[in-house]
């Protein structure tokens, strides 16, 4: 059985923790490697190997920077089916899925990559007087990226990109349940010389000393609410920077003037495509009530075609879910939503068969008192809510704790306008998940903080100082 190894300073070691746990596939449940529990010594050497790199990274141009994370990209790209086998065997993902998602992982490093091409690293301001004030963004030093589960290559490479790009170096910790891939990735990393990125495996054991590490400059962390708020606090603490993105709870706006068939096939698949696990995944949906029964039939049609089954499978479209403890949580959104007065139109069982599968479900009479619309599921669930009014829809959606995305389908300017009301870091109107590498945002409430995207994330990854150059010099002494 294979244990996994960290990667500290170009070398690939055995862990210092003395505990391993089992990383299971989820779609047979059998083991498939074994996982380090995380130490502090691991942690230690990894950022002492990263602070080490980081000035001779930062020293050379930009330009030779980017020529040399432009060819770990294409050794990635390279590997991409690989890599996305690896992630159907960690977290259940289907293979095309994975490796359609991790192609536009690479194409999205890169663009963030060349980003850095032209960034303002230095930009001289002349003043009125003659005098000339030159701000230098420097890089931070060595960060911290804590990775979730659920699309283990894409969000380490969209972290990566800018953070390495502007001369920063990198620790990196995947989540514990699903590190597979991730390992690989970093295989593929050697081009890049030794320190500069680094990889620790293990649980709280490892993220907690590393987010809490005096030498970190930046935490990036995407995961749980109670986790980030712990973070927060301590990088607040430390006065060192963080970026957080914490999930959500999305809501979907469906006007009456849309056809209900079309759009019921695109939010079947906002809200099932990789069974239900992405961050901005369509959790709440309100619909007009004048097209609510043909678009709830067509909803149900359209779950239908979601066939489970493992990830290796070409007629796959729903793999299971990454373990027991999240099916768990998901069909205890749906039973609470039941004992509270909504029906299971289909779906809504645990399959009797071996892995952690979840069929695609669609449920309606819910309302917002029920946890399948206020606490996030992330699961392959489709809870829908009929509204008298768009602007009723508008007011339901923005009253959430949870401010990641929203998506609305309408064909009334006026009201397409008004959905930028919503309190959301991106919000889609008739394309979800639209937009390209130039977006930036930044979450808002229980879904996060810090600005990420484009050039924000090279201001993220950087500190301004200003030199400010007198017109005329001081006299010299005589």
């Amino acid at each position: 059985m294979r244990i996994l190894q960290n990667l500290i300073g170009g070398r690939w070691e055995d862990s210092h923790s003395e505990s391993l746990r089992d990383l299971v596939n989820p779609a047979t449940e059998d083991v498939i490697a074994r996982v380090p529990g995380g130490s502090t010594v691991d942690v230690d050497r990894a950022v002492a190997a990263a602070v080490e790199a980081q000035p001779a990274w930062a020293a050379l141009s930009v330009a030779e920077r980017v020529e040399q994370l432009n060819r770990w990209a294409d050794a990635i790209a390279e590997h991409a089916e690989e890599l996305g086998e690896l992630e159907c065997q960690e977290m259940g993902k289907p293979v095309g899925l994975a490796t359609s998602f991790i192609a536009g992982a690479v194409q999205g490093f890169r663009a963030a990559v060349d980003e850095a091409l032209t960034y303002p690293f230095v930009e001289t301001l002349p003043g009125a007087d003659g005098s000339e004030t030159k701000i230098v963004r420097h890089p931070l030093g060595a960060t911290a990226v804590i990775t979730p589960w659920n699309f283990p290559i894409p969000m380490v490479l969209g972290a990566l990109g800018p953070l390495l790009a502007a001369g920063n170096t990198v620790v990196i910790k995947p989540s514990e349940r699903s590190p597979l891939s991730t390992a690989r990735l970093f295989e593929l990393s050697s081009t890049l010389p030794p320190g500069v990125v680094n990889l620790v495996l293990g649980d709280a054991r490892a993220g907690a000393p590393l987010v809490e590490h005096d030498s970190i400059r930046l935490v990036h962390f995407t995961g749980s609410v109670d986790s980030g708020r712990r973070i927060g606090a301590g990088t607040g603490g430390r006065l060192c920077r963080s970026i957080l993105e914490l999930g959500g709870k999305d809501p979907v706006v469906v006007d009456a003037d849309v056809d209900p068939q079309a759009t019921a096939a695109a939010i079947a698949f906002g809200a099932f495509v990789n069974t239900g696990q992405i961050c901005t995944s369509m959790e709440r949906i309100y619909v007009h009530r004048d097209i609510a029964d043909a678009f709830v039939d067509a909803l149900v049609d359209a779950a239908s075609t979601y066939a489970l089954g493992d990830g290796h499978d070409a007629n796959t479209v729903l793999g299971p879910l990454v373990d027991e403890r999240q099916r768990d949580i998901v069909h205890h959104h749906v039973t609470d939503a039941v004992e509270r007065g909504a029906r299971v139109l289909t779906g809504g069982a645990i399959p009797t068969r071996k892995g952690f599968f979840y069929p695609a479900t669609v449920l309606v009479d819910v309302d917002d008192s029920m946890r399948v619309m206020t606490e996030e599921t992330f699961g392959p669930i489709a809870p829908v809510v009929v509204v008298s009014s768009f602007e009723e829809a508008l007011e339901r959606a923005s009253a959430s704790r949870f401010a990641l995305g929203a998506t609305v389908y309408t064909h009334n300017p006026e009201h397409a306008a008004a959905a930028a009301g919503i309190p959301a870091g991106v919000t889609w109107i008739n394309q979800w998940q639209g937009g390209g590498p130039e977006r930036l945002y930044e979450p808002a409430g229980d879904s996060g903080m810090g600005a990420t995207g484009a050039r924000a994330a090279y201001d993220a990854a950087t500190r301004p100082s200003s030199i400010h150059t007198a017109a005329a010099p001081v006299p010299a002494r005589s």
